[in-house]
């Protein structure tokens, strides 16, 4: 059961800090995606949550402050310690919703792993912090993001030569990371979902793109 209280004072307190970040408002662009990315992850770890019975209301909450530190100006690592920036930036928060103290670490440990698998403090890979992470990743390989790689990539800009090697480097990276290791059997299920569409888009995209040269022997 969600506590909508609680969620919505989370969800106060993040745009909040958004509103205040400098970068963020001189770019309106990054900071409506760095929202809706926060609210799929949100969503993401809620399933997660729900199917393997963690609290849903701690999940959803440590997936909207996954990103919190996007309030900061980064510094030469800050996309690197994003995660522990966030960590401490959410900590007095979640003391203010009184929350049970393992409950704060466990939140505050997933969030700060979740970049690079390192906290910076002492706290346990419990399948609860994991998840954190797990989510994010999901919704990094889910459907927004082949747009966004298209576009950022500018695919309609290269040769057909050079989109048939980009596609190809795709495909391979994209088999590789299917195998990953999550932290449930859940978060591995959507994760395989979600990597199993991508494949197939760009297996279909090579297909395409090796139909637009020649005609070709059956």
């Amino acid at each position: 059961m969600l506590n909508r209280e609680l969620v919505r004072r989370t969800e106060e307190f993040l745009k909040q800090k958004f509103d205040q970040a400098i970068y963020l408002n001189e770019h309106p662009q990054d900071k409506a995606y760095r929202l809706e990315h926060t609210y799929r992850v949100a969503n993401i770890g809620r399933r997660i949550a729900e199917r393997e019975g963690f609290d849903e209301t701690e999940m959803v909450i440590a997936c909207l402050l996954h990103d919190v530190a996007y309030c900061e100006e980064f510094g030469e690592n800050g996309w690197q310690e994003h995660g522990r920036r966030s960590a401490h930036i959410a900590r007095p928060f979640l003391r203010s919703l009184s929350l049970a103290e393992e409950r704060i670490s466990d939140i505050c440990y997933g969030i700060a792993i979740h970049v690079d698998e390192k906290a910076g403090f002492p706290g346990e890979n419990t399948p609860f912090a994991l998840s954190v992470g797990d989510a994010d990743n999901i919704d990094r390989f889910d459907v927004y993001r082949i747009h966004e790689a298209l576009s950022n990539d500018a695919f309609l800009e290269k040769s057909r030569q050079e989109k048939t090697e980009y596609v190809a480097k795709r495909l391979s990276r994209l088999r590789q990371l299917r195998e990953l290791p999550l932290g449930t059997p859940t978060a591995e299920e959507l994760w395989k979902a979600r990597l199993d569409f991508q494949i197939t888009f760009f297996q279909k995209l090579a297909d395409q793109l090796e139909r637009s040269q020649s005609v070709l022997e059956r």
